[in-house]
């Protein structure tokens, strides 16, 4: 099963819900790929503190939706808030929904949805600091440590990334949703 996924970050992205996604869908025989602002190396947040450098496969501007089969958001506090204020970044998030393709975003991650505007209507949960955030922008926000609505699933935190891995994983073999949208 030869799929395709993009992980959006940029720097500051908490190391833990960028690498242990990345490592279960590899484990699965899935292609995945960095794509980020810019061609290099981007620094995670671990701890507190700036941690490893992963690798940038793709920029935002050579990646499409339609190279993949999914997009994996990761959290962490600095990479939402930089990414939700590239306009690349949120046209390539929209377009993971109007494609109907498996969307995941885990943490802070959502901050990036709500700035594409693909969270109304939409069953998710998230870090508890922007729940209002997700209910003033149209979601129906839950505490639960996953939450799967129709290829698009969320979680809270790096306590949820078992669960959130294995949805994740689930949701990228079931493929498109019909019912995916913005």
């Amino acid at each position: 099963m030869n799929k395709r996924i993009a992980i959006l970050a940029t720097n500051g992205f908490e190391e833990s819900e960028l690498k242990s996604p990345k490592e279960a869908m590899e484990k699965e025989g899935f292609t995945v790929e960095i794509v980020s602002e810019e061609e290099g190396k981007i620094k995670a947040w671990a701890d507190g503190n700036w941690s490893n450098e992963y690798t940038v496969d793709k920029t935002i501007t050579n990646a499409s939706a339609s190279d993949y089969n999914a997009l994996v958001l990761p959290g962490g506090v600095i990479n939402p808030d930089k990414l939700r204020r590239n306009k690349n970044a949120l046209n390539f998030v929209k377009s993971f929904f109007d494609q109907k393709k498996p969307v995941a975003a885990i943490c802070h991650g959502p901050q990036i949805l709500i700035s594409a505007n693909v969270v109304r209507g939409r069953k998710m949960t998230s870090f508890s600091s922007i729940k209002d955030d997700l209910i003033n922008a149209g979601a129906n926000w839950v505490d639960e440590e996953v939450v799967v609505d129709e290829g698009f699933v969320t979680s809270r935190n790096p306590k949820d990334l078992p669960a959130f891995n294995s949805k994740l994983i689930e949701e990228i073999k079931e493929g498109k949703h019909k019912l995916q949208h913005a």
